[in-house]
């Protein structure tokens, strides 16, 4: 059996079509269509890929009097789980459920902090009836049922996701069909995903507005309403942001594009464990100045802050493992 019949035997085994053979050698679905046609050979850098990429030896694809397959002899090697067209639909699905289950969840951190700002101006307001203390205890109790209400989403969330894990933590290939299937829905789904981020771009720029609005009066009471649309209007944008990112994040998974292609998987894992410790510190600092001080009013601005220190620290984080590389 020559080389030609030997690549399509295994691509057909594989259920990969020549596009998908092609894009996991990253060379022109032509010239995959010319090595199965025998009109040319792959050299030898594509040999030891295909080897690879079979799971078979150099010599089986070589030598035309080895019939039979002659598997590399690699026991500790992990077999790479395969999703199929059914899987990837489920996949899909569910991520567009869960855009907007995180998104509420987000939101609902966000504005947890409203009705403690608004009870704490009102008590302080003469004509409105409000005991601080009161206002401080009905406003904590809000806060903390509204966290509360978001961690069960994210927790909720997580264990929903887990026959997806693989996706995100472990190598795999997709069967025949998948990638189309995705792409198409990809295409689909871009005037949408420009239309979320448009949106929500300009409500977070222009989210400010009310607050310095609210600075050009000394009505205390006033100042902090216009705060609070501050704080919505960035909420909302904000959950536009998670929600339009989550649905196109699905797809650049199953696709293997962008931050989710190969070469990019050790830079996101880097990343994603320095933005969880970078979030994480945030909201210790946050909740430890605001309870040390009770200057709910003012503490809020550590997120705007931590924001724009986000994008230097990832800055950073990129410029690092570059470098490394």
């Amino acid at each position: 059996m020559i080389l030609a019949d030997k690549i399509t035997n295994l691509r057909k085994k594989n259920g990969w079509s020549q596009e998908e053979l092609a894009e996991k050698m990253q060379v022109s679905r032509q010239a995959v269509s010319k090595w199965e046609g025998a009109q040319t050979v792959p050299d030898l850098e594509k040999i030891l890929a295909l080897s690879r990429l079979f799971g078979v030896t150099t010599d089986y694809l070589l030598k035309d009097e080895i019939e039979d397959e002659e598997f590399t002899d690699d026991t500790d090697r992990i077999p790479v789980k395969r999703v199929s067209l059914a899987l990837a639909n489920e996949f899909l699905a569910w991520r567009e459920q869960a855009s907007k289950r995180i998104a509420a969840a987000v939101f609902l951190c966000i504005v947890a902090v409203i009705p403690l700002l608004l009870l704490g101006a009102a008590s302080e307001t003469p004509g409105y009836s409000v005991s601080e203390n009161l206002a401080a205890g009905v406003g904590l109790v809000v806060l903390l049922l509204f966290v509360a209400a978001a961690v069960a989403i994210f927790v909720s969330c997580g264990f929903k996701n887990t026959p997806f894990a693989f996706i995100d933590k472990e190598s795999f290939e997709t069967e025949y069909g998948v990638d189309g299937m995705v792409k198409e829905k990809q295409k689909a789904y871009r005037a949408a995903y420009a239309k979320y981020n448009i949106i929500a771009t300009c409500l977070c720029v222009l989210s400010p507005i009310p607050l310095f609005v609210g600075m050009v009066t000394e009505k205390e009471f006033f100042m902090v309403a216009m705060l609070t649309i501050t704080l919505l209007l960035a909420g909302i944008g904000a959950a536009l942001f998670i929600l339009a990112g989550v649905r196109r994040a699905s797809m650049q998974k199953l696709l293997k594009e962008g931050v989710y292609a190969v070469q990019n998987q050790r830079k996101n894992r880097i990343k994603e464990t320095v933005g969880a410790v970078y979030w994480l510190s945030a909201t210790a600092i946050y909740l430890g100045w605001s309870f040390l001080t009770d200057a709910w009013e003012i503490t809020w601005v550590v997120w705007p802050i931590a924001g724009i220190l986000f994008a230097v620290v990832m800055c950073l984080c990129n410029l690092f493992v570059d470098r490394e590389k």
